[in-house]
């Protein structure tokens, strides 16, 4: 068995040390020695698939713990939130946090607790969703065109027209992908996303 303890903070300001404190308190009190420490600075609106935590839940196996000290350290999405904590509970990973007190595993309380967050992510999605209809209906409303302007391409597409150039200034190694997406006028985000894409 292999626990495992994740760390993140939004931004280089916050301090990982307050964390990982707490998750040390944690094991201590529950008998568990931490065999692995992982740690990252990124946004919670990064999707997980993105961060380190992705390739970490790969390699865990049944009967593995992972330890976060907030659920938020996972995603700042509710519905990411209950992609990683079903994922858990069918590799049968136990999942623990220390400031609330939750523990996910495979047993009929955790699948309470995972239907309450399921119920809680549609409802999300749902208010999302008529919030978006509303806004759109009353833009058209007031007279205002929708969607994207006549002749305007979308980001993607003005990365896809520009590949061949992009992929050589990452493989030569002396652009980063914050400087490329500068250079593109898109958000680093996008640009991650496009770089990693499977062509």
């Amino acid at each position: 068995m292999a626990v495992v303890a994740y760390l993140r903070v939004s931004t280089e300001k916050q301090f990982l040390e307050n964390q990982r404190e707490e998750i040390v308190r944690f094991a201590e009190k529950n008998g568990l020695t931490i065999d692995e420490w992982y740690t990252e600075t990124v946004s919670g609106s990064v999707s997980s698939k993105e961060r380190k935590l992705s390739g970490v839940l790969d390699r865990m196996h049944p009967g593995d713990c992972l330890i976060v000290t907030e659920i938020s350290r996972l995603s700042r999405t509710l519905l990411e939130i209950m992609t990683i904590l079903n994922s858990c509970i069918k590799k049968e990973v136990i999942l623990y946090s220390t400031k609330e007190g939750y523990i996910f595993q495979n047993d009929i309380n955790s699948k309470v607790l995972g239907f309450a967050f399921r119920l809680m992510a549609e409802i999300e999605r749902n208010l999302i969703s008529m919030r978006t209809k509303e806004a759109l209906a009353r833009r058209k409303q007031e007279g205002k065109l929708l969607g994207r302007k006549k002749g305007d391409m979308s980001k993607m597409k003005i990365l896809s027209e520009n590949k061949k150039l992009l992929f050589k200034e990452r493989k030569r190694g002396g652009t980063s992908c914050s400087e490329l997406a500068w250079q593109m006028r898109v958000s680093r985000t996008t640009m991650f996303r496009f770089l990693h894409k499977r062509w």
